[in-house]
């Protein structure tokens, strides 16, 4: 095979291991869903050796497990979301504080000033209350952490992110907790692009500790929903 046609099932393979990636973290593939290889490779119109190889990563990213019956996309324990919020907020955090010890450093104010705008349009025009605005709210932490400087702290945080978003998307927001969300949003934002960086961080950390108590409590009395259920492990 000549180069040219190892860049092009490079190409497919990354294709296809991003693609069952998505569509594990927007639940399009649902919690429960055996992961067939031969299903996959349909529905992705490729041969079964991609999608096996993207498998593999898959597994190896956690994103996935295997049992008796086969692979499964990952679902959290309920003790695990513990240890995924700690991660997150380590990461996150980590994200200012590089900055904050390093004088040479500084958050990209285009990035940051791109989400304001968008997070300040949602308070003159709030977005639904729905699993979209969960995949919202991921970019803007993403992006955020992205802005310091630190692309892999980011990518760590879209991998995080991906295993705690069966539970996060079926969490019930409302329209009360929307507006709190964006108006602290937009708070974080604003200390971050003023300098206020110590501010930002006590924000930050508050935002998700915050986020992780309402989300705990709502996976506990969902246990015994069937709904949410699906999505965690007793």
């Amino acid at each position: 095979m000549g180069r040219r046609g190892l860049f092009r099932d490079s190409s497919l393979r990354e294709r296809v291991y991003r693609s069952i990636r998505e569509d594990l973290a927007s639940g399009v593939i649902a919690p429960t869903e055996r992961l067939g290889e031969e299903r996959l490779a349909e529905l992705y119109g490729v041969s079964r050796t991609p999608v096996r190889e993207a498998l593999a990563r898959l597994l190896s990213d956690g994103l996935i497990e295997r049992d008796e019956h086969g692979l499964y996309p990952y679902r959290p324990r309920l003790e695990e979301l513990d240890g995924l919020y700690e991660l997150r907020v380590t990461l996150e955090a980590r994200g200012i504080r590089r900055v904050l010890e390093n004088a040479e450093l500084q958050h990209d104010s285009e990035a940051l000033t791109a989400e304001l705008t968008t997070w300040q349009g949602f308070r003159e025009l709030p977005p639904l209350p729905d699993a979209e605005l969960v995949a919202v709210d991921e970019q803007f932490h993403t992006t955020l952490l992205q802005a310091s400087g630190n692309s892999a702290l980011a990518e760590a945080l879209a991998v995080v992110n991906t295993r705690m978003r069966p539970v996060r998307a079926l969490d019930a927001l409302t329209p009360d907790r929307v507006a709190t969300m964006v108006a602290e949003h937009i708070t974080i934002v604003e200390s971050l692009l003023a300098g206020r960086l110590e501010s930002a961080l006590e924000q930050l950390v508050a935002h998700i500790e915050s986020s992780q108590v309402r989300v705990l409590e709502r996976a506990e009395r969902a246990m015994s929903m069937s709904k949410l259920g699906l999505a965690l492990r007793g």
